[in-house]
């Protein structure tokens, strides 16, 4: 396998999920709109940012074991799907499922891949 395709299959998923917890970092940032005192507001705030601090948690273990990035991206992606099915038009949940269900693939492929990916060129 060529030096840029392990590289691929190992940094895409990594970053895919920094930049998709970014994203989903922006929907906390309502909280500054409501008037609330300085402590009430932070509190909305931490509140507001579990979902982007479980997407880190998860990729920090699946830096490691890309098998657990598989089965929890993948796992979330069908939770979302199943807690909020029938409230939004579907690109919402092509919008948030959507990369969880790719960031799953791709972890899956690293972990199908790993030997070859993380061998020595």
């Amino acid at each position: 396998m060529k030096t840029s395709t392990k590289r691929f299959l190992f940094w895409t998923p990594r970053i895919i999920c920094i930049l998709f917890a970014c994203f989903i970092s922006i929907f906390a940032l309502d909280v500054f709109q409501e008037n609330h005192g300085f402590w009430n507001t932070l509190l909305a705030l931490l509140i507001h940012l579990i979902p982007t601090g479980l997407l880190l948690l998860i990729l920090a273990v699946a830096w490691r074991w890309e098998w657990v990035g598989a089965l929890f991206f993948s796992a979330l992606g069908v939770l979302y799907f199943i807690a909020f099915w029938g409230r939004f038009h579907w690109s919402v949940y092509a919008i948030i499922a959507g990369p969880l269900f790719l960031l799953g693939g791709l972890f899956l492929l690293g972990w199908i891949k790993r030997e070859v990916v993380r061998a020595k060129t």
